[in-house]
């Protein structure tokens, strides 16, 4: 029984979120909790929770981990200048006279935003408020039409300059050193946050054509659900959709290349991007003092919440190796039939449910760290494990009733919009995710080409 404590450590926590506690104190409370009762009962040493100083001190010192609070600047910025407005005013209209141009139009500005915030939260929450109107009053389908804009918020998860990435970037790379060093390899490879940034691009790219292949599609099959806008709706100057096209497309390449092209850091890259971000609202004519006060409080309060789980978390951590959880976690993997398949496809199975309860930055920082060492162990590719985990959260973060995005969507949506509407319209784009996981479990080349073309 006392050999299983990490496992019941684990569901207390679940058990304690679950019942609304904030993540964070929920972690640490409840670690501290059973290190109390495993030192009682003589299982467990309080020598553990001597790293804490070094592992906060590591997490205040590290480099990686500064992008999180210029990327969340840059998106909450660009949110804040009406920027995603006008752009998706613009391609409704170029896109108007399609079939679907109005669904299509909103993935496309739904993946030029999940590249400027990066938070699924914020994306959902804007497109909802921004498109959900429009699209309804043009005669969508309600089911078409939440389930178009709770995919395309989810792209914040796997598009980059993703915070999700950036996070699990730096979980990873600490897994990767440690499971080499477990195989006794002392001079270890990395992987980098900009690594996985690479990676993710192709399959990314996948899934937004994967989802407009869908809408227009639906729409030439069942033109009632998706009808062409009227011609007034239509009418749109070319250097009108130049002007609201190219400043977030200019950032975002700005941002990306300067990472992929290995000038910049993902760190010194966000910075970039929080100061381009900061000039777009001043062209604009949206930055004033009070404007940029509410930028940097939502700033603060965003980055505060990550970095307070992240403390919970190396708390958990530290408590669940005391009581030899990884070990637990090695010989359960190795006990599973189907030897490294069966095993990435039990901890994929997990982290989707989990998807249910938890946040993907409580994830990343609790289940990725025990886990990922002894996956990597077995030989799977980093940043291959990384864009699955990333777009496996997507799924589940889609997946009725417990989905975090259906959550955000039906707070803005309208009342004559059904929960069962938002329900029935996410099925079609699961089952797409599901497509894209499977794609990438067969040919993985899908993921690691491009880094190594790159690193070449």
């Amino acid at each position: 029984m006392l050999e299983f404590m990490p496992l019941w450590m684990f569901l207390a926590v679940c058990l304690v979120i679950m019942l609304g506690y904030p993540v964070a104190f929920s972690l640490a409370g409840t670690a501290l909790i059973f290190a109390a009762i495993g030192s009682a009962l003589g299982v467990f040493d309080f020598a553990f929770l001597e790293a804490l100083p070094n592992r906060l001190y590591g997490t205040m010192t590290n480099q990686t981990l500064v992008a999180v609070p210029l990327f969340i600047f840059m998106g909450v910025m660009l949110e804040k200048s009406r920027l995603a407005e006008d752009l998706l005013d613009s391609m409704a209209q170029a896109f108007g006279k399609l079939r679907g141009g109005l669904g299509i139009s909103v993935v496309v500005v739904g993946m030029l935003l999940a590249a400027s915030t990066g938070i699924v939260g914020a994306t959902v929450v804007t497109m909802g408020l921004m498109s959900l109107p429009t699209m309804l009053k043009r005669g969508y389908s309600p089911r078409l039409a939440t389930g178009a804009i709770c995919a395309t918020g989810t792209l914040g998860q796997i598009i980059p300059p993703s915070i999700a990435l950036v996070l699990l970037g730096d979980i990873l790379s600490s897994a990767y050193a440690q499971a080499q060093l477990n195989m006794g390899i002392f001079t270890p490879k990395t992987v980098s946050v900009g690594d996985l940034f690479v990676g993710a691009l192709i399959p990314g790219l996948i899934l937004v054509a994967l989802y407009c292949t869908y809408i227009f599609g639906l729409a030439q099959l069942k033109p009632e659900l998706a009808p062409p806008a009227s011609d007034q709706d239509s009418q749109l100057s070319t250097r009108r959709l130049l002007a609201s096209l190219m400043p977030p497309v200019l950032l975002i390449v700005a941002v990306l290349g300067s990472i992929l092209s290995g000038i910049a850091t993902p760190t010194e890259a966000a910075g970039v991007g929080a100061f381009g971000a900061s000039i777009l609202a001043l062209l604009r004519r949206q930055m004033s003092v009070a404007r940029l006060r509410e930028v940097m409080e939502s700033t603060v309060v965003v980055t505060s919440m990550v970095f307070m789980i992240l403390i919970g978390a190396a708390i958990f951590s530290l408590v669940f190796r005391g009581f030899g959880g990884e070990e637990l976690v090695t010989s359960f993997f190795e006990a599973i039939p189907g030897g490294v398949f069966g095993a990435t496809l039990a901890v994929m199975l997990v982290i989707f449910v989990l998807g249910f309860i938890l946040d993907f930055i409580e994830i990343t920082f609790v289940v990725v760290p025990i886990v990922g060492p002894v996956l990597l162990a077995m030989g799977l590719d980093p940043i291959w494990l990384g864009i699955m985990i990333a777009v496996n959260l997507q799924t589940s973060f889609l997946t009725p009733p417990f989905g975090f995005a259906l959550f955000y969507l039906r707070g803005v949506a309208p009342p004559q919009v059904l929960t069962g509407d938002i329900y029935r319209g996410v099925m079609p784009f699961i089952a797409i995710q599901v497509l894209l996981l499977a794609m990438l479990a067969i040919w993985p080349q899908l993921v690691t080409w491009l880094p190594a073309q790159l690193h070449h």
